[in-house]
């Protein structure tokens, strides 16, 4: 059943579009982002990133769930159990109550969104550039009936426009700034619509003080998370804190909860190695499910079932896989710096 539901998914999202040339296109974007002439060339991140979701979505809601983002896990969870609580960790932190307005920066799918309204009783505006991610997050609103308490907007988080100064009680953004062109833009903007006192939590993918730029090694794994994930730069978590500063933010915390005190029991990456959790989804997302996957999707194109350039596709997204374990282990990259921060009255 889900495979079939993947199957009439991709075929709309693809649009009889030729998905090879669309992967090969974006597989260049590496070589236009790093030239120093990248703006004489016409290169357009907002663009790259669009793409990346347009062709990886799907795929990634099969594999990892409603909530496209990484959690502390715990051996006695699954990685949905994991995701859960830290979505519970990030509401109290923002300390949500009953009748407040948030905006979701990035919303995706709406995963966080809809455990937020159901627990917290928020009114919630998503922001998504990603017409499928929204559509998607429309119907699964639905489902759930917390359709009449969120509003879904089509637009950059760099530029909401469309949206009034000082209108939200609360702000988060989950691994979606990261993507950002200019961090500091961004931050600015969720800054303006958000009201004097409010909270903003933010999950940010950073490179960690364990990198080593003269390592050969470390550089490569850092172009590769780039390529895979579709960011321009890598920040650090002190030039995000930076660069929520200059926006005009108090930084109230900052933690990786990857290491430190936070430190999980279980490594953030590990559902991309070996099983983590029940059989079923968590088979998915394996080194040795993703093989099977892939090989199978070949035979699955040849008669139809996918889309023509879908394998190529999933071998863009094992090949970033591979990315996020090699940052993982040598523990250069985390995409689980968290923060608070909060407008000033």
């Amino acid at each position: 059943m889900k495979l079939r539901k993947l199957s009439t998914r991709l075929k709309r999202v693809y649009r009889g579009s030729n998905v090879a040339s669309r992967v090969q296109v974006f597989n260049q974007w590496t070589d236009k982002a790093f030239t120093e002439d990248s703006g004489a060339a016409g290169y357009n991140h907002v663009e790259t990133v669009k793409e990346y979701y347009d062709l990886c979505s799907e795929f990634m809601a099969f594999g990892w769930g409603e909530s496209l983002h990484f959690a502390p896990l715990s051996p006695k969870e699954s990685l949905e159990d994991s995701k859960i609580r830290h979505q519970r960790l990030m509401i109290d932190k923002l300390e949500l109550r009953e009748g407040m307005t948030v905006i979701d920066v990035g919303c995706g799918f709406g995963g966080p969104m809809r455990r937020v309204v159901t627990e917290a009783g928020v009114r919630v505006t998503g922001v998504n550039s990603n017409e499928f991610q929204l559509e998607k997050a429309k119907s699964l609103n639905l489902e759930a009936k917390i359709d009449q308490q969120v509003d879904l907007v089509a637009c950059s988080f760099m530029d909401m426009s469309v949206i009034g100064d000082n209108t939200f009680d609360r702000g988060y953004a989950i691994e979606s700034t990261c993507h950002a062109p200019d961090k500091v833009g961004a931050f600015a903007e969720i800054y303006r619509v958000l009201k004097p006192g409010a909270y903003f939590w933010g999950q940010e993918m950073c490179i960690t003080d364990r990198f080593n730029p003269h390592d050969s090694q470390h550089r490569a794994i850092k172009q590769e998370l780039m390529h895979g994930i579709a960011l321009k730069e890598i920040a650090t978590m002190d030039e995000v804190d930076r660069a929520l500063e200059v926006a005009g933010f108090q930084v109230i915390e900052g933690n990786d909860h990857a290491v430190g005190g936070n430190a999980p029991a279980t490594p953030w990456y590990q559902p991309m190695e070996t099983r983590h959790g029940t059989i079923g989804n968590a088979l998915r997302r394996t080194a040795l499910g993703r093989k099977v996957f892939l090989g199978a999707s070949g035979l699955a194109e040849a008669v139809g079932f996918f889309p023509k350039g879908s394998k190529q596709v999933l071998r863009l997204m094992d090949r970033t896989a591979e990315a996020y374990i090699a940052g993982g282990r040598t523990g250069i990259f985390t995409p689980l710096y968290c923060f608070v921060a909060r407008k000033p009255l």
